[in-house]
């Protein structure tokens, strides 16, 4: 019964918002911001894993350049934050069509390669290019300018920042709920015959690559403020993989399971460090490994599996 009345969309809808309006008062706000924007970042990879059946390794590319952009507007002319990490948004988005135009042509473990690829390449540049990216050392204090709002203070920055990732979250709940979304599964399930249906089906790959682009840029660039950094991590291939093992944790094609996946991810990881363990990366990995195996759908689509079942 309780997963019954759950399992309604405004409930869950207004469910989640009360829960991402309470996190600060229990988490850590900085860590609080690294859920939202992480799980901002989860699904924009599960629009392309779950929905399009695209599994992308090069989402550090426009999670870290979104944040090297979002910092030298900051710096460099003292937009309002958010305006600067829309820029960097917007700069993700362009960055996509290059590489997505050359990656969407491929399918499998050759598109996961080539994004890889592409990420590696957008890493050299950000090591090498030190007169705009300060190299090793990265962007340092990228301020959060707000129309003379003190946002100094990591709680009342979470509020401020909080509206970027639910119009993002938004954005992606309309895609995969509009009649694009549904030909974007149709791709997935069937590109053969979607394509014979007259559907353009490499054209409709490369436009949910810009808004998964996107999407993963407005993530990057609001961690950059919310860190007051943009660094090499930020490029590096590993961002890209704990963005997949976040999704697939909470399962595959939900979104929600993305959230719950980084909510999880970002808070274990915080615990280690807290308590100075060496190791996080093997607790993470070994949580992973056995969540894949005990839940084939991820926690999430597991338990919305279970429900339809009873249903039934």
């Amino acid at each position: 019964m309780i997963l019954s009345v759950l399992a309604r969309r405004p409930v869950l809808l207004l469910l989640g918002l009360v829960v991402a309006l309470a996190l600060p008062w229990f988490v850590y706000p900085p860590i609080a911001m690294d859920i939202a924007t992480w799980a901002l970042l989860a699904v924009a990879v599960d629009l392309l894993l779950g929905y399009t059946g695209l599994l992308s390794f090069g989402h550090a590319a426009f999670w870290g350049s979104a944040a090297y952009a979002t910092g030298l507007l900051g710096l460099h002319t003292g937009l309002p934050f958010p305006v600067a990490v829309l820029g960097g948004a917007v700069f993700a988005a362009a960055l996509a069509v290059p590489i997505g135009y050359l990656s969407v042509k491929r399918t499998g473990i050759y598109f996961a390669m080539v994004t890889l690829a592409f990420a590696q390449m957008v890493y050299f540049v950000a090591n090498q290019w030190r007169d705009v990216t300060e190299g090793e050392n990265g962007l340092q204090g990228i301020p959060r300018p707000l129309f003379g709002v003190d946002l100094s203070e990591p709680f009342y920055f979470y509020y401020a920042g909080l509206p970027i990732v639910l119009l993002g979250l938004l954005a992606a709940w309309r895609v995969v709920r509009s009649p694009f979304g549904r030909v974007l599964v149709a791709i997935r399930d069937n590109p053969a015959r979607a394509r014979a249906l007259g559907y353009p089906v490499d054209r409709y790959k490369l436009v949910v690559f810009m808004i998964s682009a996107a999407l993963a840029g407005l993530a990057g660039g609001l961690s950059a403020v919310s860190h007051g950094s943009a660094s090499l991590q930020g490029v590096h291939w590993t961002t890209s993989g704990q963005a997949v093992m976040m999704v697939v944790l909470g399962g595959i094609g939900t979104l929600w399971g993305g959230v719950l996946g980084a909510g999880l991810v970002v808070q274990l990881e915080d615990y280690l460090s807290t308590a100075q363990f060496n190791g996080p990366g093997i607790v993470t990995g070994s949580v992973f490994v056995l969540v894949v195996l005990l839940f084939r759908k991820g926690l999430w689509g597991t338990v919305a599996g279970w429900r339809r079942a009873r249903a039934e």
